[in-house]
């Protein structure tokens, strides 16, 4: 059962805008108070794991060769505390099922045998990246283990280790800093429910953290823009979905901090801003309001199952247990959107979900969804509600119901508190769903399987930085003549490196620009799996194309064939086979000939409908230029 708000439908059926396509408006963020930040978790691409010898390539999950079923609990920090993120995880009591790739994963993803000394290809990246964003490094390296016991980490902590810190954003006016950058393990991916894949798990990643100096929602985007291109500007990072992970951290006036995990597309960050802006401040208005109420929870539980026993609802037909609670002058504010498609009815929902419940109905949106009026009445009568206040249903197996009221009443008590620091998720369209309280210090405690990492002063001074992307931008454009848009196109492109390779061959920019931006993205679109063409292939057909061994007009096709496993060499003689200059001059002179009359009336005009007849004769297997010089000389000499 989901918390009926979120529907589309109002009680009385009149349609609602979709909360996705829902734009909140700007505010006056210094006014408010506004501090916000951004952590952002990049894989690296090393040949290796950070703590084992293994492959950092994912597997589908039809490939897995075994699975393990375990339970995790959460364990006490050096200070004799449980961390309260990880005691409320532990609650759900799930058994969590992982499985394993033989090629891809081995005992130490398993939690069966000791981690091995930390990847120094990663170490070195992650120093790399730390200089950088002009970072100071951390001289001896220690390993830590961050309690998570989700299921995403077998052993039930990950591995994380702090490697530098007090860095800089140069595109934020008057500068934003960067707290500190971690190098730590990835977690197992989830497949479904409690069911993990480990291929992922022990992947190197960077965590950077920035300060909370972003002042306004655009700047949280740029800030993560920047660090984005900075990370790619290596061009040893992982590319594509589920490489690159941002959570921001968001705070207001009179609020709290709230984390916001798994904010993946850069265009929806300023949205996801405003938004937790706009619900913390809706927060504080109905926390306001219930104190000037004077309102309370009465903890008192009714069980309301023999009320709707005849009901048209199914969710409540079908139920074994329907139970029920009174919010005393709660009346009007569970049902109050606090963000676009959400309520304080979606938030205290967020709680109960945790018992393995649907969701709840509470009479702020009812009679609706199959309940009627009359029956809405007398639950009001049963459980003694006034008008001044609202009653909050839930219905599932009584032991599930049971747990789902306790929560509701936790959350209803916690709405006189305003805002909650807590983790959320991002859902579709930039609102969020609470996942678990903010973590505090308990979760974080010594590896004892891993020996620190030291760092020399020379190794650090000796580090190379690569150029940055925008850099080579400028640089495509003032030295090489590209267009600014193929420049940009190009220089952000996952083949950067095989462009530069190309032209330092020989090849012309344009020429391997187009190829390596435009015409895989085209021929992708036309269903070609352009990932099962090499950088060699591309290289092998551009050099071709320049020697005139092949026609630039025959290379989406070639590709194409490459695409579908073909060698470079026997498509290039199946699709644009060597055309020898007499046997090109004498198709153009035969066709020039014929049309004879045309070129007469015509003069050079005819140039262009000619062409087009000659290109369609040799299909591609001659460059259009080298046939427009000839044709230019068929026409001179009828013309003369």
């Amino acid at each position: 059962m989901s918390e009926q708000n979120a529907k589309d439908a109002t009680a009385n059926g009149t349609k609602k805008a979709d909360p996705k396509n829902i734009r909140v408006p700007e505010q006056d963020y210094e006014k408010i108070g506004l501090m916000a930040g951004i952590e952002i978790h990049q894989q690296l691409d090393t040949k290796e794991k950070l703590f084992c010898h293994c492959p950092t390539r994912l597997r589908d999950v039809s490939e897995k060769t075994g699975e393990i079923k375990r339970y995790l609990r959460a364990t006490e920090s050096e200070m004799g505390e449980i961390d309260r993120a990880a005691e409320e995880e532990m609650k759900k009591q799930n058994r969590i099922y992982t499985y394993y790739e033989f090629d891809s994963t081995c005992l130490v993803e398993n939690d069966e045998e000791p981690p091995a000394p930390m990847n120094p290809e990663a170490f070195e990246l992650s120093l790399i990246i730390a200089k950088m964003m002009g970072m100071t490094p951390v001289q001896q390296v220690h390993v830590m283990r961050k309690l998570v016991i989700d299921g995403s980490n077998t052993s039930g902590f990950q591995r994380t280790s702090l490697v530098a810190l007090n860095g800089r954003i140069p595109c934020i006016e008057g500068g934003a800093g960067i707290d500190s950058l971690c190098l730590e393990e990835d977690a197992a991916q989830r497949v479904e429910g409690d069911i993990f894949s480990l291929d992922r798990l022990g992947i190197p990643l960077v965590e950077i953290t920035t300060a909370p100096d972003l002042k306004t929602p655009q700047e949280v985007k740029e800030a993560a823009k920047y660090i984005g291109m900075l990370l790619r500007s290596t061009g040893r990072v992982k590319r594509g979905l589920g490489t690159i992970r941002q959570d921001v951290n968001i705070s207001i006036k009179g609020g709290a901090r709230v984390e916001i995990k798994g904010v993946q597309d850069l265009a929806l960050i300023d949205e996801v801003v405003r938004r937790e802006i706009l619900r913390q401040q809706n927060l504080i208005a109905i926390r306001d309001e219930l104190i000037k109420r004077g309102a309370k929870v009465l903890k008192e539980v009714y069980d309301v199952t023999e009320l709707f026993r005849d009901t048209e609802s199914s969710i409540l037909k079908r139920a074994k247990c329907i139970l029920a609670i009174r919010l005393q002058g709660f009346n009007g504010l569970v049902g109050r959107e606090i963000q676009p498609g959400r309520r304080l009815g979606s938030e205290i929902s967020d709680y109960a979900k945790k018992c393995g419940v649907g969701g709840l109905f509470h009479t702020d949106e009812l009679p609706a969804y199959g309940v009627t009026a009359d029956e809405v009445a007398k639950l009001r009568g049963f459980t003694g509600a006034m008008p001044e206040d609202c009653v909050i249903l839930v219905a599932d197996t009584k032991k599930k119901a049971q747990c789902a009221i306790g929560q509701i009443i936790k959350r209803s008590e916690l709405s006189f508190e305003g805002v909650l620091e807590e983790t959320r998720k991002m859902l579709e369209g930039g609102s969020t769903a609470y996942m678990r309280p903010l973590p505090g210090a308990a979760r974080m405690y010594p590896e004892t399987d891993v020996l620190p990492v030291n760092l020399p002063t020379e190794y650090w001074d000796n580090l190379v930085i690569p150029e940055l992307l925008t850099a080579k931008e400028e640089r495509f454009v003032k030295e090489l003549g590209l267009d600014p848009a193929l420049a940009n196109n190009i220089a952000f492109s996952v083949r950067c490196g095989l462009f530069e390779k190309a032209v330092k061959n020989g090849i012309k920019p344009a020429l391997a620009a187009r190829t390596i931006y435009a015409t895989l993205r085209e021929i992708k679109r036309d269903g070609a799996d352009v990932a099962k063409i090499s950088d060699d292939a591309i290289l092998q057909l551009l050099t071709a194309v320049e020697k005139g061994e092949a026609a630039k007009e025959a290379v989406p096709d070639i590709l194409k064939a490459v695409a579908g496993g073909a060698d470079v060499r026997k498509a290039m003689e199946e699709i644009s086979p060597s055309v020898s200059t007499e046997e090109l001059s004498g198709v153009i002179a035969k066709i020039v000939t014929e049309r004879s009359d045309f070129v007469k009336a015509q003069g050079m005009r005819a140039l262009g409908p000619l062409m087009g007849v000659v290109m369609q004769e040799m299909r591609g297997k001659v460059d259009g230029k080298v046939i427009s010089n000839i044709l230019k000389e068929e026409i001179q000499k009828v013309l003369n």
